[in-house]
């Protein structure tokens, strides 16, 4: 049997690739979080992470034991509801980056729907910047939003690198004016693409402006330009421009969790907590 604490701590690490942001996100020292992960790779009889000085990744039997802790945790968030007989209620209003919401978003609100019934949630899908807006308004208690590293509102769920991304067949040509398919201002990945390409000294075009992520997807699926997404919310259709196009860097993005002052934090932790544990 896997203790769900050392299993919720293992998740944390594997989730921000750090154990320094495991412990802050947890609340704990570092110490006790190297403490439970030696504890369940006891239990496990196998190591679960290689770390150096510098970074920290899983192992192959890490990647398995990471989506079984997610389930293990999941089902006992689920039955600590049921039997405790104190099913939480009320309204949370909740908003999502369009592009995040894409991904395996849909598939942890079911499953929280499931586990709390009684919880009226209230989605918004949107832009990250109009999302933090309307929190600050009081118009959001939680969001699920892309930051430039190191922001200091919310919780970092993981960090990802930004990538040109385009149609498989798309060709730019060499030394070529860079077509961009950007949303309006103000926009992260716009912002981002416009001053790694200024800093490069290389030319660039608005071709397309979109301002959702799925006219963005169309507008890179017919080839009009190239854009910009985290590496992990490419889909599977489209590709990251290779590097020998001498596209230049653009860093990295952090998904992060910001809760509203007047939120309701008991509803609001309980979603935090079932978007952490499926990260």
């Amino acid at each position: 049997m896997y203790d769900p604490v050392h299993l919720e701590s293992f998740v944390a690490v594997a989730e921000a690739a750090s154990f320094t942001q495991a412990a802050g996100r947890l609340g704990i020292g570092q110490s006790t979080v190297s403490q439970r992960i030696r504890r369940l790779e006891d239990a496990v009889g196998r190591q679960l992470l290689a770390r150096d000085t510098r970074t920290v990744r899983l192992t192959d039997a890490g990647e398995a034991m990471l989506g079984f802790a997610r389930t293990i945790l999941a089902a006992h968030d689920a039955a600590e509801a049921y039997f405790t007989g104190v099913a939480m209620a009320g309204r949370l209003r909740f908003g999502a980056a369009d592009d995040l919401a894409l991904t395996h978003l849909p598939g942890i609100l079911r499953d929280f729907r499931q586990v709390h019934p009684r919880i009226s949630l209230e989605l918004t899908v949107g832009q990250s910047s109009m999302l933090m807006r309307r929190l600050h308004q009081g118009q959001l208690d939680l969001v699920f939003v892309k930051q430039d590293p190191g922001e200091v509102e919310g919780l970092l769920v993981r960090r990802d690198r930004m990538a040109w991304v385009a149609h498989r067949g798309f060709e730019l040509p060499e030394g070529g004016v860079v077509p961009l398919i950007v949303y309006p201002s103000p926009s992260l990945s716009r912002e981002r693409s416009i001053a790694a390409l200024d800093a490069d000294g290389r030319p660039w075009r608005i071709a397309c402006t979109v301002r959702e992520v799925n006219a963005a997807l169309a507008a890179l699926r017919a080839g009009l330009g190239i854009g910009v997404f985290p590496r992990s919310l490419i889909p599977a259709d489209l590709a990251e421009v290779p590097v020998t196009h001498g596209l230049p860097e653009l860093g990295e993005v952090d998904f992060d969790l910001v809760e509203g002052p007047r939120a309701p934090s008991d509803l609001a932790a309980a979603l935090s907590r079932a978007i952490l544990h499926r990260q």
